[in-house]
């Protein structure tokens, strides 16, 4: 079976091109005509997508060839096209980076890609570019350009003349300062902090009606899976009180329709916030910024004693990077300055200027590998015995290690739990 919708891949000759920026710009226009939006992140990302759903208004899920994996990659893209009038796919790096690329997602799926090329600094070399990411392309197919930061109408002419035959010229962006989505050490800051978002996201939306893509694009057709999920509720009555504020905010839609598949019910609190733990049966911890809030969480004195009791009493507690980074006895931030953290992981980690850890990875487990990635500006220094240690795909080498202590579970990497139910299972399922 298969089913049709109007798509698109986004992509650059790089990261920084302005990528998501653009994505959020197409999906608000189109949300603005009325047009219901899927917006799907390529490869692993959290900060991006919250961007791309305040821009849509719908969940955020990513599409990646071996992380997610093809079947599910085409599931979820066959489950979009039934209730979606656009898909949108934001591409990671450059088109052609990474094992697997974005090109080789939309070469699989059939989606049109189009190049956005920053050309604020250039002229006739544009076309050179564009005519390069078009013919490295072979048998993906390449809807067009549009180029970014334009200086002008005579600016842009430049840049349209320059295109050979063949590689259509789709519209020139402006750069607009009142856009452009700021940053810090791990990506994009968090869209929740971004008190002016939705006016940035509507004058990013404003300054693309003019170009070509204001017009949906032809239809994919998208297959069905042919593989069915196997029925897992290896979790049913188990309750996972799951952090989730400021701190701790790196969650993959994915990884929450996973738990409830597997028949967990979730409930969600904030270690900042408030002083009282939900009634649970596990805690999972995922990554964000504890480094930001060192000085918070540790106030919270009430909630600090809640989580070190869930440790003590031996219940599953499964923490990732920044989760994990609230375990440990101490914590530096990128002043130096030193903050005693939660003690129940022994060890301190410390922030770095430049990245640590980066990379697709898998965990194996007596259930089966568990993939994910890391991406982390901390080096931890822990003084647990590493329980196994993460293999970098594709090459192999060594990756993360993960820590046990009796149910507590840790590690940098962030998982992707769809890649193996059984395995996150095993983790969160009481004794």
């Amino acid at each position: 079976m298969s089913r049709d919708c109007p798509a698109l891949l986004v992509s650059a000759p790089a990261s920084g091109q302005g990528k998501t920026t653009f994505c959020a710009a197409l999906a608000r226009y189109h949300r603005r005509q009325g047009r219901r939006v899927c917006v799907f992140k390529t490869g692993p990302d959290f900060l991006d997508p919250m961007i791309l759903e305040r821009a849509s208004g719908a969940p955020v899920y990513q599409l990646d060839l071996w992380m997610v994996g093809e079947a599910d990659c085409r599931r979820l893209l066959y489950e979009a096209a039934a209730d979606s009038d656009l898909i949108l796919i934001e591409g990671v790096m450059g088109l052609y980076d990474g094992v697997p690329s974005s090109a080789d997602l939309a070469r699989t799926f059939g989606v049109p890609i189009v190049a956005l090329i920053d050309a604020g600094a250039m002229a006739q070399t544009f076309g050179a570019v564009a005519q390069g990411l078009a013919s490295y392309a072979r048998d993906a197919a390449f809807a067009g350009v549009i180029a970014n930061g334009v200086g002008g109408t005579g600016h842009t002419d430049l840049l349209r003349t320059s295109l050979p035959d063949g590689v259509p010229f789709l519209g020139s962006v402006p750069r607009l300062d009142q856009v452009v989505l700021p940053s810090r050490h791990l990506g994009l800051v968090q869209a929740t902090e971004l008190i002016d978002l939705d006016e940035r996201l509507d004058a990013a939306a404003d300054s693309i009606a003019h170009t070509a893509l204001r017009e949906l694009p032809v239809a994919v057709s998208f297959q069905s899976s042919e593989v069915q999920a196997t029925a897992n509720t290896a979790l049913q009555g188990c309750t996972i009180a799951v952090a989730r504020d400021a701190a701790f905010s790196f969650i993959y839609e994915a990884n929450l329709d996973c738990l409830e598949d597997l028949g967990a019910q979730l409930v969600f609190f904030s270690p900042l916030e408030d002083t009282v733990l939900p009634a649970c049966d596990a805690i999972w911890l995922p990554g964000g910024y504890p480094e930001l809030h060192m000085e918070r969480l540790m106030a919270n004195e009430a909630m600090c004693e809640a989580v070190r009791q869930h440790v003590t009493d031996n219940k599953p507690l499964f923490a990732e990077c920044g989760g994990m980074l609230y375990l440990l006895d101490e914590l530096v931030d990128a002043e130096g300055c030193r903050q005693p953290m939660l003690g129940v992981l022994p060890g301190e980690a410390v922030l770095e200027p430049n990245l640590v850890g980066i990379g697709l990875q898998r965990i194996p487990l007596p259930d089966g590998d568990l993939r994910g990635h890391s991406f982390h500006h901390t080096r931890a220094d822990i003084r647990v015995p590493s329980a196994t240690r993460a293999i970098h795909y594709p090459d192999g080498r060594p990756g993360e290690c993960v820590y046990h202590r009796g149910r507590l579970s840790a590690s940098y990497l962030h998982a992707y739990f769809a890649s193996n139910p059984a395995a996150v299972a095993t983790l969160f399922a009481p004794e």
